[in-house]
This record gives C-alpha cells, structure tokens and sequence, in this order.
C-alpha cells in the first residue's frame, strides 16, 4: 500500500490547527476531530481538491497502512509485524500493525529521541537512588547513586546494552523525574502521529497502560533516525567509555549489543545489510525487534516484530521479513 496522495489529509494534527486549516479557507468545515483514540494511527479523511491548497498533508512522507498486506509471506508465530519501504513509501508487509501491545525494551527509541529534543548530547546527568533496579532478569549495567556520564555516554548504554538504569539516568536528567519524562514521550508520540501508544516507563519493563503499535513503532523509528547520533549508536556492535562516580574517580564499563546480527550470529538474506536497531525482551512483551536496513542500492526500509515468543523464532521471521526487499 502506497503512502496517501494528494486528495488525503492525516489528522495527526492537533485539532485546532486543523480546524483552522479547513475552515479558514472556505465555507466548508468538518466536525471529524482530531483524537488519539482512533483505532488507526494517523487517522485520515478524504478532503475536496480546492482545500489542498492551504493544507499541508500531516503524512506526505510516510508510510499509512489501515489494515493487512500480508501476501505472499506467512509470519504467523508473531502477533505483530510490519516492513516499509522509506525510499518509495511504501507499505510492503503488514500484519496486526494497529494492535496495542506492550514494547519491552523498544520503548527506549522513544526515550533516546525524546532525550536529544529535550537534551544536549553533552548534557552531564548524575545517578539518583531510582537507577537501582530490582526488577528479575531486568538488564543493567550498574550504574550507581551519584554516579556521573553525559547523554551521550548512557544513550549508548541505553540502546546498544538496553540498560535500564541508563533509562531512569536519562529520564530523570533530562524530564526532572520519570512521570514528567514520560509525559514528555507521550507528547512528543502524538506528534509524531503516534496515537496508539502510551507511555509509563522509559525503559519498558512491564506496566499498566504501557504500550505500544507496530505502526506507531515504525513512526517513532523512523522520528528518532532524524538524530545522526542515534543512527551512529544503533549500528555499533559494542561500546566501552570512562565515567565518574561519586567521587570522581573513573569507572569503565563496555558492554556488547543485544542485537544477534550485529553479534553476527544471525545473518540477513543476500543483499540486504542490516545496519542496526533495538531489541526488547519481557515476559509480557514476548521478543520484539525493530531494524534499520538497505538494500544493495542503499535504499532505507524499517522492519517490526511485535510479540514473538521465542528468540530464534523473532530472528527467523524477521529475516523472512527482510527477504522482502525487492533488490
């Protein structure tokens, strides 16, 4: 499914603005509001040529998909998946793109780009007593009270490692506490177009009416690869640095990828490079993977795995996923 054209307009606008637009220009107005309830994210209605004049579609460059393309390919031990193309615009595969799920760990794409809208990548942030996580099987990297790195440090412990003290580091640095950050992730969700998700957590170990869509993961994804540095970090395999703790003396640390094709022990099909990503893992989440790749003439496209319930089974069907790509 192609992307909307010229007679679509996607209400992934605040309301007033888009009132403003269809109603400031003639005597035509439409009582359609704009609504994060929608059960499709980035909500469309048709609207008369003469009107396209003066409004902008919210959606021109992306991908809109309102139910499932799924011909030709069967990923049926995932609950959720989905494969665009952001060269062409193009929807190639779609599955269950609108079902609310939880995230586990993708959720930190949101929090990575929500830190350097809101943040300097050489912003210094100190440990509060929130970083120790007791949570079974959570991943951390043993960040302590008082401890001290910048952005840039704990967002490459935060995506390449999935630390989840790193999430509190940041979410607290940056947002003054957890509750103001995520407040802060949900604005900026719904600015992006991503209606269907809402956030508790900035490192998605489970939690009430903490969840996320295929969809709206592709529109967050995609958000956050506007920010050289998340590109940069997602595609390095491991990673090691120096911060201070609280007495400012040197503490090293490096720490290796989650992600298997990074590791090299999961391999894309031919001509498809897999450059880099995010991994999450919770009992309630299941395996979930979302992937930046190319093919062999450097075209973009993103790839979802929502809910799968083993490892080997998520690596499996995304590399049917990746297989595609049209080279």
């Amino acid at each position: 499914m192609r992307c909307i054209n010229s007679r679509i307009l996607c209400l992934c606008i605040c309301a007033g603005l888009l009132s403003g637009i269809l109603t400031g220009c003639g005597s035509t107005s439409y009582g359609m509001a704009y609504s994060p309830d929608y059960p499709v994210s980035s909500y469309r209605i048709a609207v008369s040529e003469e009107n396209m004049d003066t409004a902008t579609p919210f959606a021109a460059d992306l991908c809109v998909v309102d139910g499932n393309i799924t011909d030709g390919l069967d990923i049926n031990q995932s609950t959720s998946a989905a494969l665009f193309s952001l060269s062409s615009k193009e929807t190639l595969y779609a599955k269950n793109v609108h079902e609310k799920l939880a995230p586990a760990s993708l959720t930190k794409v949101m929090t990575a780009l929500v830190a350097l809208k809101y943040g300097s990548p050489d912003d210094v942030l100190t440990a509060s007593s929130n970083v120790k996580i007791t949570e079974s099987g959570a991943q951390t990297v043993g960040i302590k009270e008082g401890d001290q790195m910048t952005l840039t440090q704990a967002l490459h412990l935060l995506l390449i490692n999935s630390a989840n003290d790193a999430a509190i580091l940041i979410a607290e640095g940056i947002g003054g506490s957890v509750e103001g950050f995520c407040d802060l992730m949900n604005k900026e969700a719904k600015a992006i177009g991503a209606t269907n998700s809402n956030f508790v957590n900035p490192h998605g170990l489970t939690a009430d009416n903490h969840y996320v869509t295929a969809y709206d993961m592709y529109l967050i994804f995609n958000a956050a690869l506007e920010y050289d540095l998340i590109n940069e970090i997602i595609a390095m395999p491991s990673y090691s640095t120096v911060y201070k703790d609280k007495n400012g003396n040197n503490k090293e640390i490096s720490v290796n990828t989650t992600n298997l094709y990074l590791q090299g022990e999961k391999g894309a099909p031919d001509a498809v490079t897999v450059i880099g990503g995010k991994t999450g893992t919770t009992n309630a989440a299941g395996h979930c993977l979302i992937i930046l790749s190319r093919d062999s003439s450097g075209n973009p496209y993103i790839s979802v795995i929502l809910r799968s319930e083993e490892k080997d089974v998520l690596y499996s069907e995304m590399t049917d996923l990746l297989g595609e790509i049209k080279n």
